[in-house]
């Protein structure tokens, strides 16, 4: 079967007052359009084009080569923004599914469903239809007697007992690929806004006897559009439910799935427990058996099976199994570490690899290292990584001890089994096995203390008599 589709994507929404082109707003960290364009993907459409208008260029930035592109210079209604799919489409034969691309909830399953009843009843077209206790606003569905859809009336056009009706157009259709471009060279602009709709088809393919048909989805949200603020929170609040319950249901426990934030493409394994005020977004992917949060914030890094993150900030890291991180640490780029380490609080990690067994526990700043197994940072211990002008690598072996308050001035290389003395500042390599010990030597004066109490003291009181 010949699948297209056809997103509408070129309204410029100007009720979401945003620089930013409207369906390019993030709805659980993912473009609302991408979420479209996914459910397409998903039907392994064979053809899919996107029509664009305001912001054309960010939105090909943004799907690349997913999909093709349609130029909607002027927005002179839906039905004249589908005509500019006519060049790339309109010789195909198939069914062509057409979606908005500021509905992210709608999802491949409804989209499914809609293509069987349109392939069961052998329909011209079929709508998307939904079920609203509160329909104002929206255009009703008018069936005949057979049940099929003999019209869409928009509300201002509606009957007293018309309004009435709870059934809606969702906007989102199935149609015969050729028929509906057929219907499409006779729609009129004749109508107050002078625009060319869409739902002048239905009426186009039911007086010449086409069959209309509608597939009314069980879940009226998957029909929200997006046009403000308000609507966004909402969609962005239905998604990540939706989202949290995929989670649990494939063995993913969360302490409380209402204050858990995780974004689309976040990928949880079995038996791992998120706790509260954590947020999982881009393509993080975390093992089984791991401990998240509290208060996690994780983005677009792999953490193996068995890891725990406290009150930490993790972007662009690798973690290995049975590692710890936290409470208050931060994993920046590039920072890469194996099993059984530990990344304690207030450590600061950057560009680094770190192998099996380290250990970090506590204030101390790893950046551009390269740090192999069993080796200890003490307190306050750092690399000394920027000269003002470029970054320098630190190389630490196997084995080797940093003492607490430890400079290590990169470039520079402490040997396997090398021991560096607390409070040493290192600049140059350190053989393996040795100990290096950087630091003044220690003076004591005895009784000195008193005098400097007294020298001043009698400096404060002849500041104080100045004045």
């Amino acid at each position: 079967m010949n699948i297209m589709g056809i997103v509408l994507a070129a309204g410029q929404g100007k009720r979401m007052k945003s620089k930013l082109y409207k369906v390019l707003h993030k709805v659980c960290g993912k473009p609302m359009v991408g979420h479209v364009v996914h459910v397409l993907e998903q039907l392994q459409t064979r053809r899919t084009v996107v029509v664009v208008g305001h912001g054309a260029e960010a939105v090909k930035s943004y799907l690349g080569d997913r999909v093709e592109y349609a130029m909607q210079e002027q927005q002179l209604g839906t039905g004249h923004a589908v005509l500019q799919a006519k060049d790339l489409l309109a010789n195909e034969d198939g069914l062509t599914v057409l979606l908005y691309g500021d509905t992210p909830l709608v999802t491949s399953e409804a989209v499914q469903e809609m293509i069987r009843v349109h392939q069961e009843k052998g329909a011209a077209a079929t709508v998307m239809t939904a079920i609203f206790d509160n329909p104002f606003g929206l255009g009703r569905i008018i069936r005949d007697e057979n049940g099929r859809v003999a019209r869409i009336v928009e509300q201002k056009d509606c009957t007293p007992e018309e309004r009435e009706i709870k059934e809606i157009n969702s906007g989102m259709y199935c149609f015969d690929n050729r028929k509906l471009f057929e219907a499409l060279s006779q729609v009129k602009n004749d109508n107050s806004q002078q625009e060319y709709y869409l739902t002048d088809v239905i009426g186009i393919l039911v007086n010449q006897n086409d069959i209309v048909e509608a597939y009314c989805t069980p879940d009226a949200i998957e029909t929200l559009g997006v046009n403000d603020r308000v609507a966004l929170a909402e969609a962005e609040q239905q998604m990540r439910a939706r989202i949290n319950r995929g989670h649990m249901v494939n063995g993913v426990t969360l302490i409380d799935p209402a204050n858990t934030y995780i974004e689309a493409d976040v990928t949880i394994g079995a038996d791992t427990i998120v706790y509260p005020g954590s947020v999982l977004k881009g393509n993080t992917v975390i093992g089984e058996d791991g401990v998240i949060g509290p208060n996690a914030d994780i983005a677009d890094s792999t953490l193996g099976c068995g890891v725990q993150v406290k009150h930490s900030v993790l972007t662009e890291a690798e973690v290995g199994d049975d590692t710890s991180i936290g409470p208050y640490a931060y994993l920046r780029p590039g920072a890469k570490l194996g099993a059984n380490v530990k990344i304690g609080d207030f450590v600061e990690i950057k560009n680094a690899t770190l192998a099996d067994d380290v250990k970090v526990s506590h204030l101390s700043y790893i950046g551009d290292a390269v740090v192999g197994r069993n080796v200890n940072f003490g307190c306050g211990a750092i690399t000394v990584n920027y000269d003002g002008f470029n970054k320098q690598l630190t190389e630490v072996e196997d084995d080797a001890f940093i003492g607490s308050n430890v400079n290590l001035i990169a470039p520079v290389k402490i040997g396997k089994g090398a021991y560096v003395v607390a409070g040493s500042t290192i600049t140059r390599d350190v053989e393996e096995g040795d100990m290096a010990i950087a630091r003044e030597r220690q003076v004591n004066k005895p009784g000195y203390a008193d005098k400097l109490r007294s020298k001043f003291a009698a400096k404060k009181q002849a500041s104080k008599a100045g004045k």
